[in-house]
């Protein structure tokens, strides 16, 4: 019976892979596409949702730091991740589903997150077009005027973006029905929560979702016994390459040492020179104002006799 290895993953690497091969039994499906041809009949309302969004997202930030004051750099983090479906700011996107009620489609909102498809994306490609490069104004006109959500309403969607202001057009009776609602598990919505959190964290950089398939089929992943007899030697001969790479690391800090300390020494003995230079010319340089001076008052009493 082989020994067992020590572990060596990290510990975001265990909770991910422990998590999601639980609940991960699919293969990855296909990644899906906004349809742009959509976004005409729901944009108005996904403003709505956005600035309703943004006004709640403002105000729960300002309670969480009181007494502190919110700054209008926090309120620009928001308003530049609340339509990229890789922040958090974005979840709320994750709740709606588009229906076709007749001619027009409606943002039906539903109590849990579901799968990110193209109704998903096509929601994230219209809160984009609606704010625009208008981030920053938006969340300056947030930060000063501190508005109610009705008046917010009005200036983004009526005001600043004007997509409120005309009548959507209807919608054509051959349109190609979007694809049904689908919940996550709660473990999923848990699990992308906490990757989303961990995105840019040093240590756990492009952190992904996998299924149970793609976890097994990683190279190296359950381990082989050849592979087992290799990390044993490696293991062995950690001790040793541990204690080289401490003396190189001590060794270099010695040199960078050595360095600073000619650098100090030899920076000292040209001041020292060049003081005693300025030295030796403010002497001369006086006793020279002293003879002159000398030579004056001379002159001046002969003159007198």
């Amino acid at each position: 019976m082989a020994k067992l290895r020590p572990i060596k993953v990290s510990i975001f690497t265990v909770l991910v892979i422990s998590a999601l091969v639980s609940m991960s039994e699919c293969a990855k499906k296909p990644a899906s596409v906004a349809r742009k041809e959509d976004i005409p009949f729901i944009k108005c309302q996904v403003c709505e949702k956005l600035a309703a969004q943004l006004h709640h997202q403002v105000e729960k930030k300002r309670a969480e730091i009181q007494p502190k004051k919110i700054s209008e750099y926090q309120i620009i983090e928001i308003t530049e991740n609340v339509c990229n479906l890789k922040k958090a700011e974005a979840d709320w996107i994750l709740l709606i589903d588009i229906v076709e009620q007749g001619d027009k489609l409606q943002l039906v909102e539903q109590e849990s997150e579901g799968q990110c498809n193209s109704e998903c994306k096509t929601i994230e490609r219209a809160c984009q077009e609606v704010l625009g490069y208008s981030d920053t104004d938006v969340a300056e006109y947030l930060y000063k005027s501190k508005p109610d959500i009705g008046s917010f309403v009005n200036y983004l969607c009526k005001d600043l973006s004007t997509v409120c202001s005309i009548k959507p057009p209807p919608v054509p009776k051959d349109r190609t029905p979007g694809e049904v609602f689908v919940p996550k598990s709660s473990k999923e919505a848990e699990m992308e929560k906490i990757l989303k959190s961990m995105e840019g964290m040093p240590g756990a950089p492009g952190m992904k979702m996998y299924s149970r398939d793609d976890l097994m089929n990683m190279k190296n992943f359950g381990g082989e016994d050849g592979e087992e007899e290799d990390d044993d030697d490696d293991e062995a001969q950690f001790p040793s390459k541990l204690g080289k790479a401490l003396r190189d690391k001590e060794s270099t800090k010695s040199d960078l040492k050595q360095k600073i300390t000619h650098g100090i020494v030899k920076t000292k003995d040209t001041l020292k020179k060049h003081a005693n230079k300025v030295s030796n010319w403010l002497r001369q340089r006086w006793r020279g104002l002293k003879k002159a001076a000398s030579k004056k008052s001379t002159k001046a009493g002969k003159a007198e006799l």
